[in-house]
């Protein structure tokens, strides 16, 4: 989801500084006061890639979650998670449509304030349960890999679906007030649908927003690289001169996917929204403030790109679950005695 010019609090903006004062202290600051995002480039980068996501992650998350609920059953632990984290993902695409027509209108919102809420409200909501979600699977990889004999008696499904509902009421509670802070304002003819919050306000907006991003982008990002450090150490650890088995190296290439998206959808964006609201708020220069509004706008879709990434991992999770997949797409019968008898060794590198 994109973001919109927001003017600093103290002044107007233009697109160029203002020219014929030799006074070095003034002409400073009249450009600090008459300084304008140059925004042209989002008007084709965000419609096009928010299309796109919208396209490709309808069509993925549609067929994960049909196989998911008709294909799939009974669910497991991993199903449970993957179920939840594509339903985020679908809801997420289906408010894309109104972006698309925001940003190819040119920052015009003719769908009123509560909508202008919900739209943004979900952007974060599919960002941070798509990050919890994941960390939830990869905590149960960890516990599956290194701690298989407990993995029996604490990995349940019933347990899968109390997490679930907990990481939906974590990431609604931490964002109801972000319903508050969202607001529409006019500009000239437009109306701005405004994904921080107006400029009196954008001072609380962004120690809300930082605290929100340590609990549910931080601290879990964390615990990812812990669980994949000690997994790929035990699944790496060499045995008597024998190679690698099979299901220890699929399982590591596993890990680094997921470690990957984190690093390519989830980072980048936690990076240069913290640079753009830091460079806000310090009032930093015209210069200096485009730059770090030009790497924001960019890394946006990079993160809304995770819900057509998510549905890519379901196919890399292992054999078995691409096994149930693909029966799913050809409606082959299935011998629900196979999965019983697959080896230990073969069932811990699954997800």
């Amino acid at each position: 989801m994109g973001s919109l010019m927001v003017p600093l609090p103290m002044a107007a903006f233009t697109t160029t500084p203002r020219a014929g004062n030799a006074t070095g202290g003034n002409s400073t600051r009249e450009e600090k006061e008459n300084c304008v995002f140059n925004e042209e480039f989002k008007f084709i980068l965000l419609p096009v890639s928010y299309a796109t996501v919208c396209v490709v992650g309808l069509i993925l998350n549609s067929y994960s979650l049909w196989a998911l609920i008709s294909r799939m059953r009974p669910w497991n632990a991993t199903t449970t998670y993957m179920f939840h984290l594509a339903l985020s993902d679908t809801l997420y695409v289906l408010s894309l449509p109104t972006l698309v027509y925001y940003y190819a209108n040119r920052n015009n919102w003719p769908f009123g304030e509560g909508m202008c809420k919900v739209v943004r409200f979900l952007f974060y909501a599919n960002l941070y349960s798509s990050i919890l979600f994941l960390t939830c699977i990869s905590i149960h990889r960890y516990v599956a890999v290194c701690h298989p004999i407990q993995a029996l008696r604490w990995v349940k499904t019933r347990h899968a679906h109390l997490i679930c509902g907990g990481v939906w009421a974590v990431v609604a509670t931490c964002l109801i007030p972000n319903l508050v802070f969202v607001t529409i304002s006019a500009r000239g003819n437009d109306t701005l649908c405004h994904d921080t919050t107006k400029p009196a306000e954008f001072g609380h907006y962004v120690h809300y927003s930082s605290s929100v991003m340590a609990l549910l982008f931080g601290l879990p990002f964390l615990v990812v690289l812990i669980c994949y450090c000690q997994m790929a150490q035990k699944l790496w650890r060499p045995h008597s001169g024998q190679e690698v088995p099979a299901y220890k190296a699929r399982s590591v290439k596993m890990i680094v996917v997921v470690v990957v998206v984190f690093v390519i959808c989830f980072l980048p964006f936690h990076i240069t929204r913290t640079a753009y609201y830091t460079s806000r708020l310090l009032k930093a220069d015209c210069r200096t403030l485009n730059a770090v509004n030009v790497a924001y706008k960019i890394t946006r879709p990079l993160a809304s790109a995770n819900s057509c990434i998510d549905p890519i991992l379901y196919f890399l999770a292992g054999n078995l679950y691409r096994g149930k997949l693909h029966q799913s797409l050809f409606k082959r019968p299935r011998n629900r005695h196979a999965l019983t008898l697959a080896p230990i060794s073969q069932l811990v590198g699954e997800i």
